[in-house]
This record gives structure tokens, sequence and C-alpha cells, in this order.
């Protein structure tokens, strides 16, 4: 991410509450399915992508740029203006 310009050193997973899922527009899960908490009449979305852990940055850097791409079209879906 730092060769994005995107600083996650202080960043860690955060546990969902139902207060967190409330408060969104669009939940995103990323391969978890069932396992995920579900909210009705929210908007879900899954995002099935190769699992980063254990592989090289080289390996990395087309999972990251696929969860690039599907934020820009999801922020255009949402008619949310990127910087």
């Amino acid at each position: 991410m730092r060769e994005r310009g995107i600083d996650i050193t202080g960043e860690f997973l955060k546990p969902w509450t139902s207060e967190i899922v409330q408060a969104a527009d669009v939940v995103v899960t990323m391969g978890c399915g069932d396992a995920c908490p579900v909210s009705p009449g929210k908007r879900y979305l899954d995002w099935d992508l190769d699992d980063p852990d254990g592989k090289t940055p080289e390996q990395i850097h087309p999972i990251r740029d696929d969860i690039e791409r599907r934020v820009r079209v999801l922020l255009a879906d949402l008619e949310i203006p990127i910087s």
C-alpha cells in the first residue's frame, strides 16, 4: 500500500458490530460467506479474492490492484467522487 501512498502501518483487523453494519450503505465481504453477520435490508457484496497471506509482494500486487478497481467501481456506483 505504501507504493500507492497509503500508510496502513497503524491499521488492524476490526470486528464488525451491528452498529457498524447498520451505518453502512454497502457491506463488502471478502470470502467469509455464511460466517459474516447479515443485517436485513443492507446491500452486500462478496468479493471473492485470493488470500494474500504468505504471498510475495509481486503476488500480492494483482490482488491489491483488483481491490482498487472494485472500490473505484463501487464508489462510482454510489456516486461518491474520488479525490
